[in-house]
């Protein structure tokens, strides 16, 4: 595998333009497996690859005897131009410093109580080169671009922060990174500042399409990826394909297939067709996300999912852009019958424990009658993901896409570009933390 690469990454922090680089880079890596053992070697100098394979044998050599069987795929010849709306070559730097530097001057324009900003822009396109011993010859060319602010504000003796970014990987005029959305980010800032905490307890809870689309990705997604699993006797136990882990309205799948999303691509690092792996289908469970490798070592179909960042690491199983599939309630439906709970929107981070998990919401409103109101803040939600998508009580008849900045990390490669989306849904007895 042989990567060509350019990339340009900025950040301001307050008024001032804190970093800017570009980057220019060449090198690729080795696999090669012997005897059921992998060996790996990395280069920057075309002139070593001979060298670097020799390398990557004598180390799978030396590990020897190990348990790795690839499942079959077809060889495939192809060449995968980009696809892209605005490159970001055809942007100057002086364009870019100047798309950010207008932005962040939004956030200190708006005044008290918000007391700085920071923003950043970052791109890069790469040139990708495949070829494998089992007749694989692949050209693939990839972008990926991405722009954030985040707002800080002091008041009422705490400190609140909004955050807003945007991404793609075909279009490098972002055209997502609006004036409205910074504005919407610093006036969710300031409401925070004045905002209450819920009251801890259960509620019944409709989360947004940004935040729902993360609970996908971290919560589903990631206990799908196959190397997990096979690794692990319990999640095996747990992760039986026909279990039933949601309603039976529920669909998750991950696809490569979506055009303009940051997970996007035609073939993966080992020369597989990104395809559609549906995960959960009529609230069970009907597939994984593998590599060659897991696809063998379960007996079942390779998925497209091996993944690098960069061509310094191997591929590990890793998701490209992963959805809920809509339902069958209207929005108004969603919120219908709730006499007094949340809305959550927007992801502030969050973790997973196995098939536990803590997520913040970015802003949370109380729901009296249907009706979202009060501002809040400070909004966790806990619990058991299989018992949270049993708990579903209405999915909305749209997925709605959302392309954020960032990206995911795993095995030390981050951030690797995914995309996520979802409906919103109402879920009940959700467990919240507060006063």
């Amino acid at each position: 595998r042989v990567e060509e690469a350019e990339s340009t990454d900025l950040s301001f922090q307050g008024p001032d333009l804190e970093s800017l680089n570009q980057r220019q880079e060449r090198g690729g890596d080795v696999r090669a497996l012997v005897a059921g053992a992998w060996g790996f070697t990395s280069f920057n100098r075309l002139d070593d690859v001979d060298e670097m394979a020799r390398a990557a044998i004598a180390q799978a050599r030396l590990v020897g005897g190990g348990p790795v069987k690839l499942a079959p795929v077809p060889a495939v010849a192809d060449r995968v131009p980009r696809a892209l709306v605005v490159d970001p070559a055809e942007l100057s730097l002086d364009d870019k410093v100047e798309r950010v530097r207008a932005m962040n001057a939004i956030v200190l324009a708006y005044g008290k109580p918000i007391t700085t900003s920071t923003s950043y822009y970052a791109d890069r396109r790469a040139r990708i080169w495949l070829a494998n011993s089992e007749g694989t010859g692949l050209y693939q060319e990839r972008a990926d671009i991405q722009a954030g602010i985040a707002a800080l504000a002091a008041g009422e003796g705490r400190v609140q922060r909004r955050s807003f970014s945007t991404g793609s990987s075909t279009d490098a005029s972002l055209p997502g990174l609006t004036e409205e959305a910074v504005l919407d980010a610093c006036r969710q800032c300031d409401g925070l500042t004045q905002a209450a905490k819920p009251k801890a307890g259960e509620y019944t809870v409709v989360i947004d399409p940004k935040l729902a689309g993360v609970f996908a990705h971290e919560a589903v997604g990631h206990l799908s990826e196959a190397d997990h699993i096979h690794e692990n006797p319990r999640m095996r136990e747990i992760m039986t394909i026909g279990a039933e882990l949601g309603v039976p309205e529920l669909e998750i799948y991950d696809t490569g297939l979506v055009p303009g999303s940051r997970g996007a691509l035609r073939y993966d690092e080992e020369g597989v067709l990104a395809g559609r792996a549906d995960l959960i289908r009529g609230g069970r469970l009907v597939g994984r996300l593998h590599s060659r490798e897991t696809a063998g070592a379960l007996g079942e179909t390779p998925t497209g999912n091996a993944r690098a960042i960069s061509y310094r690491f191997p591929p590990i199983v890793r998701m490209r852009s992963t959805y809920i599939g809509p339902g069958s309630a209207t929005r108004e439906e969603v919120f219908k019958g709730i006499k007094r709970g949340l809305y959550c929107v927007e992801s502030q981070g969050g973790q997973t424990n196995m098939e536990m998990f803590t997520f913040s919401a970015g802003v949370a409103f109380l729901i009296e009658d249907g009706e979202p109101g009060e501002l809040l803040r400070d909004v966790t939600l806990t619990g058991n993901t299989f018992k949270t998508l049993k708990d579903i009580e209405a999915i909305e008849d749209v997925t709605t896409p959302s392309e954020a900045g960032g990206g995911c990390g795993k095995g030390g490669q981050a951030p690797l570009p995914v995309g996520f989306g979802a409906p919103h849904l109402r879920i009940r007895e959700v467990r919240i933390g507060g006063d």
